[in-house]
């Protein structure tokens, strides 16, 4: 499969050469994007990515607790474009009261808002996804941004203190990641795998907007092996979105939202998110057969 393969050859050799950015490596812009937001964050592949994790939302699914990284983490993303130019792309996770007025403070700063959509059914509360994208300074934009920032801030901190992470719950995390080809992270009781599309040369301003800033594939596991649920996000060609969804559904996994991220983008990349209820290598390898379909479309 040439897209995991890319992916697995890029990350062979960044064991055997070290790894390409170390915490002091951070541009001093960027380090001053985390102090002014007040967040913690990291500097690699070129990406300033900033977490926003919503640690105070309590969801179930279909009356099943789902812990905050199975997929309630935001995020806000800076690369380096053209004419000393940065380039943010975020993902907000929004309560649908806080979806009007985070809108709004993100537009009176002149920022822009490329998508809002679902991820899931039958959660709750209900969970909206809204994705920004803005250009200028790092500094500046920081300033655009921090309004909306402050809004999630004041959620968080208005709630209870979150309770400790459950233990992971037994998921064979080796297999998973053989089944789909690719290793994944263990983020307290969840295994989350993220798949780039290094094939696609997808740009912004001339940045090159790569999986750190959104452009990936991702499953995100939780439960055990015997009674496991998934989630996760296909990004694919306008092409691929067919195949991917009958693969999808051949598999007993549930698609949820189809959509994009951004817009005045070439190529279009399209994106859909899937659960799925079940024995967890099931539920691999129905990922696992429409990541296979992925880098076998050329962009039109």
């Amino acid at each position: 499969m040439r897209v995991i393969s890319v992916v697995i050859s890029t990350l062979v050799a960044a064991v055997v050469i070290g790894p390409a950015v170390s915490a002091q490596d951070m541009p001093a812009d960027y380090a001053a994007v985390l102090k002014g937001l007040g967040k913690t964050g990291d500097f690699k592949d070129g990406v300033l990515k900033v977490n926003l994790p919503r640690s105070d939302l309590k969801v179930t699914i279909n009356q099943r607790p789902a812990p905050t990284p199975f997929g309630f983490g935001g995020w806000v993303a800076l690369t380096k474009g053209d004419h000393e130019m940065d380039v943010l792309m975020g993902d907000l996770v929004l309560l649908e009261n806080e979806v009007n007025p985070v809108m709004s403070a993100i537009l009176q700063n002149g920022l822009d808002v490329t998508a809002l959509h679902n991820h899931f059914f039958w959660e709750q509360p209900r969970i909206f996804y809204m994705h920004v994208h803005g250009t200028g300074t790092a500094a500046d934009l920081t300033t655009r941004i921090k309004p909306a920032v402050d809004i999630i801030d004041q959620a968080v901190k208005a709630a209870a203190p979150p309770a400790p992470a459950a233990p992971a719950a037994g998921l064979d995390t080796a297999a998973l990641a053989k089944i789909i080809g690719q290793p994944g992270e263990q983020n307290g009781p969840v295994y989350k795998i993220t798949i780039g599309r290094p094939d696609i040369d997808l740009r912004d301003h001339g940045a090159k907007i790569n999986a750190r800033m959104g452009l990936n594939t991702w499953a995100a596991f939780a439960g055990s092996d015997a009674d496991a649920m998934v989630a996760g996000d296909v990004a694919m060609l306008e092409g691929e979105v067919t195949p991917v969804l009958k693969a999808l559904r051949a598999g007993g996994l549930n698609v949820v939202a189809i959509h994009h991220h951004m817009t005045d983008a070439k190529p279009v990349v399209i994106f859909l998110h899937y659960y799925g209820t079940g024995p967890a290598p099931q539920l691999a390898k129905g990922v696992r057969a429409a990541v296979e379909l992925l880098g076998k479309v050329p962009a039109r």
